[in-house]
């Protein structure tokens, strides 16, 4: 097996393996949410949450059927010597993966309407890419955004003496419409910044950081805190059929703005938030960081 094949084989397991298991700040924080919610339909909802996770280890077969339309977020080191066939790569390792996870087959191709039946297809997976200078590593994330947790999505410019107000009362509007449709307890990511497609972005990269972390500005943490304290307030509980708490975490992450705009944008995550994220050196050595002990 060359070195190409190997990495298809290495990244498809990653596929593989993130389908069927939630990542350890996740399944960490189900764990400790589980605890407060003890009453009415909520504790039942939770059980079988965790029951669904014990069978998807054992059967090994993914964690919810809507494995999603698959989205890499790559960390590529300029001098990661495989770098050249990294976007090959990662579309064979798909393909792999659909046909070993298996993975439900979601790329349908806008205009013509028609399923790919192997989750590749225009621009799909998904990749984003963000240079590292001098690194010779390549750091992966992987995001399976089902339907669900893609439907409360949304962007959009504010007049701006809306201001930060105007941005809480997007993220409520939103979230008491559509957040049940998000299969809750969701991780809500924010996106502040100047222009639509920038908060968008931000929003989706907000998702990939750890549940329980915090943005490092001050102002932007409490933030967080602010609407996630209210957003459990609003009581979708898991499932969305009613309990205590409504979502696992807020992340805002921010880009500096224009003076005349202000934008916003938010994803979202459902319960079985299937992050999952791998440094991979020259040598084809690996840490699969999301989801310690694991070897593929």
């Amino acid at each position: 097996m060359d070195n190409k094949e190997h990495l298809i084989s290495l990244l498809s397991a990653f596929i593989c393996h993130a389908s069927s298991h939630l990542p350890d700040d996740v399944l960490k924080r189900l764990g400790e949410m589980r605890e407060i919610e003890k009453e009415g339909f909520a504790s039942t909802i939770y059980e079988a949450m965790f029951e669904n996770m014990k069978l998807a280890d054992e059967l090994k077969r993914p964690s919810c059927q809507d494995t999603g339309v698959l989205q890499f977020f790559v960390k590529a080191g300029t001098k990661f010597p495989y770098l050249d066939d990294l976007a090959d790569v990662l579309r064979e390792a798909t393909i792999k993966a659909t046909k070993e996870a298996p993975l439900r087959h979601n790329a349908v191709e806008v205009f013509e309407e028609k399923n790919t039946g192997n989750n590749v297809g225009h621009r799909i997976p998904w990749i984003d890419w963000e240079i590292v200078p001098g690194s010779s590593d390549v750091e992966i994330y992987l995001y399976m955004a089902g339907g669900g947790c893609s439907l409360p999505g949304f962007s959009k410019v504010l007049m701006p003496l809306e201001g930060y107000e105007g941005i809480v009362k997007a993220i409520f509007d939103q979230m008491t419409s559509y957040g049940v449709n998000a299969c809750p307890p969701c991780l809500v990511g924010i996106g502040i910044a100047g222009s639509a497609e920038v908060a968008a972005k931000l929003s989706k990269k907000a998702l990939l950081r750890p549940v329980g972390s915090h943005n490092p500005n001050p102002r932007a943490k409490m933030m967080e805190e602010e609407i996630e304290n209210g957003l459990n307030k609003i009581g979708l509980g898991p499932g969305g059929l009613g309990g205590k708490l409504s979502v696992m975490g807020v992340n805002i992450e921010q880009a500096a703005r224009h003076p005349a705009t202000l934008a916003v944008g938010m994803n979202t995550a459902c319960w079985a938030h299937r992050r999952a994220g791998i440094k991979i050196s020259s040598d084809l050595s690996y840490d699969l960081f999301t989801h310690k002990g694991v070897t593929l």
